[in-house]
């Protein structure tokens, strides 16, 4: 079924609240956050310092772009974008388990930090905390919303 587009001054979710309401814009802000620190610290390590550690600074690229996509399907709302969020969420979260494991069996691989480096404990361990209540918060929007009570005539 293809996604409508949403008429000036119409409700952006029917039924339910959209993705950045409620609980959803502190959501959408720290992923705003992560997106920009994520994406210039990238820029700047990829630009000056590649020869020093190309796997962590590729890697910090990579969580850089689902970041953004992350923040850009959770802004703009619905259910293409909902379904966008859940699959990049589920992919950050993957890659912050992995990458933090790894950083932790294999620490010589990485002679500098990423984002998702010791399940991120240099960003407060939000890498790995965020995607989890992103993930519960998109499965609290996809619950159906309760029908309409009939009038009573």
């Amino acid at each position: 079924m293809a996604e409508r587009r949403q008429a000036a001054g119409e409700p952006r979710e029917s039924g339910h609240a959209g993705l950045s309401s409620g609980p959803g814009r502190l959501i959408l802000a720290l992923y705003g956050v992560f997106a920009v620190g994520a994406t210039s610290r990238a820029i700047y390590q990829l630009s000056t310092q590649f020869d020093e550690a190309p796997l962590a600074y590729v890697l910090s690229a990579l969580a850089a772009v689902v970041y953004v996509f992350i923040t850009v399907a959770l802004a703009r709302g619905g259910e293409t974008a909902r379904r966008l969020a859940l699959v990049c969420i589920t992919a950050e979260l993957i890659g912050v388990l992995a990458i933090g494991t790894w950083t932790e069996v294999q620490p010589s691989e990485f002679p500098d930090q990423t984002v998702w480096s010791d399940y991120g404990r240099g960003y407060l361990f939000l890498p790995v905390i965020l995607p989890v209540i992103g993930l519960w918060w998109l499965r609290k929007q996809s619950s159906p919303a309760r029908p309409a009570e009939p009038s009573p005539e």
